[in-house]
């Protein structure tokens, strides 16, 4: 019998369902059975456009965000504690969910949604559960309310957090940076943050173009920060293949595309807030990347690895000036196509590494569902 697992995937970035589809069409080539949940419509619509039909789960629960993507911590306690403590939110998820787990013999929590961190912690359903989370998230999670609550209560809260997440069948923990797997006897694992493997077939060296593949996620919804990114980029004399949910009305940009990966393996450079699959493209694929940083304390983090790590990088900052952020962008613009080098061997070479992070997390996902089969 091929092992069942359930995929549970959060719509709060765009790389959760990037990786969720990523590793679906992965899993089923190896034989398993993988159905999908997100988390709001338009998460749906996302996967549908990658072939996954992914029914959602529940709308309530959100991390909340401004127009320019800095998450908006009082809003986000307050729509998370209604979620918990909302009889009909968080109860009525995990009523839905115990019938997905008798069909089940593996539920992956990509990343940390509630309902999941509950049925993670009690014994009837812990055994199935696998969280799967960046491991700048983790921190962020559960430092959450430090600095805005008294020392003991916010440690405590980190404490509690932790002890729930660590109680689940498995956690895998991944990173833009971490080479070999690394596994303890407790059940962590830690694995390279999964990227698209490109199309073996060049159909052209986008460098040889100048071209920018830039993604914002749908949190960036701000007039006057596409106007200054756009006017940095022509400054700097630079094309860019624009994509991005919040700015589909305006002239250029699309809403999504399947295939913006291969565009950013073979561009000049990457623009993109520091998420954890923006920064695995250009680590992997070995493409240099202009960072938007907002207040999102997980992306200032992967920012900061980006630094110590040696990514070819630069990071730009909205600060509500059009004009003075169109000069940064193209300052930083220019510099970063003094870094770009020959982007076909570099596709060529991130291509098989690529394929070895993939199967590293199929091998583990479908042993430890299969596993479970055995029991």
């Amino acid at each position: 019998m091929p092992p069942r697992i359930l995929y549970l995937a959060t719509a709060d970035a765009r790389g959760h369902l990037m990786r969720a589809q990523l590793l679906t069409h992965a899993l089923r080539e190896a034989g398993a059975q993988v159905r999908v949940l997100t988390t709001s419509d338009e998460g749906a619509r996302f996967l549908a456009g990658f072939g996954i039909d992914a029914p959602v789960l529940s709308r309530h629960y959100a991390v909340q965000f401004d127009t320019q993507q800095n998450m908006l911590r009082r809003e986000t306690d307050r729509n998370v504690a209604l979620y918990m403590f909302r009889p009909e939110r968080m109860l009525r998820d995990v009523w839905r969910l115990r019938a997905h787990f008798r069909d089940a013999d593996l539920v992956v929590n990509d990343s940390f949604h509630p309902a999941l961190l509950l049925m993670g912690w009690l014994p009837v359903w812990r055994r199935k559960v696998v969280h799967v989370y960046g491991a700048s998230l983790r921190h962020a999670l559960q430092t959450n309310f430090s600095g805005r609550m008294p020392g003991p209560i916010a440690r405590l809260f980190g404490r509690i957090v932790a002890w729930q997440i660590d109680r689940s069948l498995a956690r895998i923990e991944h990173d833009f940076a971490y080479g070999e797997p690394r596994h303890d006897e407790r059940g962590r694992h830690r694995l390279a943050t999964p990227v698209a493997v490109v199309d073996a077939v060049d159909r052209g060296d986008a460098t040889q173009h100048r071209v920018a593949a830039v993604y914002l996620n749908p949190h960036f919804q701000e007039p006057a920060l596409a106007d200054g990114l756009e006017q940095g980029l022509a400054d700097a004399g630079v094309p860019a293949h624009l994509v991005g949910e919040g700015y589909a009305h305006r002239p250029h940009w699309h809403a999504r595309d399947e295939h913006w990966i291969e565009a950013a393996a073979r561009s000049a450079f990457i623009v993109s807030a520091p998420g954890m699959a923006a920064l695995s493209i250009a680590a992997v694929y070995r493409r240099p990347i202009l960072l938007l940083l907002t207040d999102q304390p997980e992306q200032a983090i992967n920012a900061g690895r980006a630094a110590q790590l040696g990514l070819a990088h630069r990071v730009v900052v909205w600060r509500g000036d059009a004009r003075e952020f169109a000069r940064t962008v193209a300052a930083a613009a220019e510099e970063l196509l003094a870094a770009s080098a020959d982007g076909a061997a570099r596709t060529a070479e991130g291509r098989q590494a690529v394929l070895e992070r993939l199967q590293q997390w199929v091998g583990l996902l479908h042993g430890l569902a299969a596993a479970n089969v055995r029991r």
